[in-house]
């Protein structure tokens, strides 16, 4: 840390960090230093009337003082002593608890979005979290302690990927809760959930496996490793359930991801990034923090690692053991040269994203791709009228099928686009195990979602037959592998359709295949930004 002539030392520890980054004495990314920047500049324009918003360090104190005085690491070496917080958890802590209502103390953000690397205590943060959720949460009108108000029956649910990541942070919580004297005796600890010994409630893991993910009337919700999720529905779920409490609030934390094109953690990420440059409006209920590693940085570069792990911000031997973990894994990764653990490395250590497209069909040439695409209106009335091949591939009766359409243009050039097809019931389990988006794509007009647990395939005829009336397509063939699609061929060979097998096999599709990339790489080929053809190109 560098060394500085002012003194901060009597001034509120969030306010300090917030300082120390913007001053430069603490090092940091361009991110980190917007954020904390953003928290200055609102402390100049607070309780104006374009900005009814106070920083109580009342509230903010409050939090700190619950972990430092309630809370026990459950792991690792400080396990069973009180948490000391970071003066990086002081400052996001801080931000999310202390800005409140001018008037009404009601807490001022509904929603956190924080990205730190592995290692950097989320897990501890968020269980202590989910507890303070459950027991000390109030709200009172700024400095008036007085006059604190709790919520009858809280709604704490601790949100992952999957059942085993959300039970996790809810065990945590458990165990912490157990060692505390303090917490324990407002609890009742039951085998699936916690509930306030008085105000009822519940504190629970809550994932896609959770068979009612419906929350009525969430107070806190923690959503963990969102980079992990395939879809945005538990966000969505969850979200939709505020505005029934007085205060409530949604905290993301992970780590950055591997599947960069579909993760919506990442797309929450690109809107967070625009909001903090100043390249979109800036959004005075939603607080967000991201430490990462920088584009022109050099993830070689040990001095940087700091960027993303601010635990090394200090001087202690926590610190100094993570940074002897990092490296480890960063020579292993790199002397190795094995891509996944490299991987591995720049997405959980150093924070910085990465495409899902290694080993994949279009690997390295997808921002070229991206850029052959044209809005589906000016797709559509480019190749209306036009001659068209249609291509089946219809799998297994409970995966995705897809139809595609290929248009040779006057110009040389060749359009495409495709549609997905996937049974309604089966598309949850896929979502997990594609990590695609399949129900987004469905309200986005990609995919249609077939009643049932199997593709009704009538439903593939009809769109076939829609798109040759509406669009005024001559189908000229029909190309299907000849796998599962006999019966349904004949179908649509009985309806005028001239049908051609094309087995799948190195023989037939290698080199069609090859020719398909080089027209990408040529500039050959339009399509109309179909997310189902992008995600299937993606796939391995």
């Amino acid at each position: 840390m560098k060394n500085s002539s002012i003194n901060l030392e009597d001034v509120h520890p969030t306010n300090r960090y917030a300082a120390e980054i913007v001053m430069g004495i603490r090092p940091s990314c361009l991110l980190e230093k917007l954020a904390c920047q953003r928290h200055l500049d609102d402390l100049n324009r607070q309780g104006t009337d374009n900005f009814p918003y106070v920083f109580d360090e009342s509230r903010a104190d409050r939090i700190f003082q619950w972990f430092e005085k309630c809370c026990k690491h459950v792991r690792g070496p400080f396990s069973g002593q009180f948490i000391d917080l970071l003066p990086f958890q002081k400052f996001d802590l801080g931000c999310v608890f202390g800005w409140v209502h001018m008037d009404s103390g009601k807490r001022r953000f509904k929603k956190s979005f924080n990205m730190r690397a592995r290692g950097n205590v989320k897990s501890t943060e968020m269980s202590g979290l989910a507890l303070y959720g459950m027991c000390g949460d109030c709200v009172y009108p700024p400095g008036m302690t007085h006059m604190k108000r709790y919520e009858d029956s809280p709604e704490v649910e601790c949100a992952a990927v999957d059942k085993g990541q959300a039970k996790r942070v809810w065990l945590d919580s458990q165990k912490m809760g157990e060692n505390s004297p303090d917490i324990l005796k407002r609890l009742r600890i039951k085998r699936t959930y916690i509930e306030h010994s008085s105000r009822g409630g519940w504190l629970r893991p809550l994932s896609k496996d959770t068979k009612n993910k419906d929350s009525g009337a969430p107070c806190l919700v923690i959503i963990d490793e969102y980079h992990a999720h395939p879809s945005s529905e538990i966000h969505d779920v969850l979200y939709s359930g505020f505005g029934k409490r007085l205060q409530s609030l949604m905290m993301i934390i992970s780590t950055a991801g591997k599947d960069a094109e579909n993760s919506p953690c990442k797309k929450e990420y690109d809107i967070l990034c625009k909001m903090l440059v100043g390249d979109s409006p800036m959004n005075e209920t939603y607080f967000c923090m991201i430490r990462e590693i920088e584009k022109e940085d050099d993830p070689h570069d040990e001095e940087i690692w700091v960027k993303a792990n601010p635990i090394l911000q200090e001087d202690n031997e926590y610190a100094q053991e993570l940074r002897r973990q990092i490296k480890a894994e960063h020579d292993e990764a790199y002397n190795s040269g094995d891509t996944a653990k490299i991987r591995e490395f720049l997405t959980k250590r150093v924070n910085r994203w990465q495409a899902d497209s290694e080993n994949k069909y279009m690997s390295g040439i997808m921002d070229k791709w991206k850029a052959l695409a044209m809005s589906r209106d000016a797709f559509s009335d480019l190749v209306k009228g036009f001659v068209s091949w249609n291509g089946l591939d219809l799998s297994k009766t409970t995966d995705l099928t897809g139809s595609g359409f290929v248009f040779r243009l006057p110009d040389g050039k060749y359009a495409v686009t495709a549609h997905g097809f996937m049974p309604e019931e089966t598309a949850t389990k896929h979502e997990h195990s594609d990590r695609v988006p399949y129900r987004q794509w469905a309200k986005d007009g990609w995919c249609t979602l077939t009643p049932g647990n199997v593709v009704d395939y009538s439903y593939i005829k009809s769109h076939i037959q829609q798109k040759e009336t509406d669009e005024s397509w001559f189908i000229q063939e029909v190309c299907y592998d000849p796998y599962n699609a006999t019966h349904f061929t004949q179908e649509l060979e009985a309806e005028g359709y001239e049908r051609v097998e094309i087995r799948q096999g190195v023989q037939t599709l290698s080199e069609p295949t090859k020719f398909f990339r080089e027209l990408v790489l040529k500039g050959m080929i339009v399509h109309d930004g179909s997310h189902y053809l992008h995600g299937a190109y993606q796939m391995p």
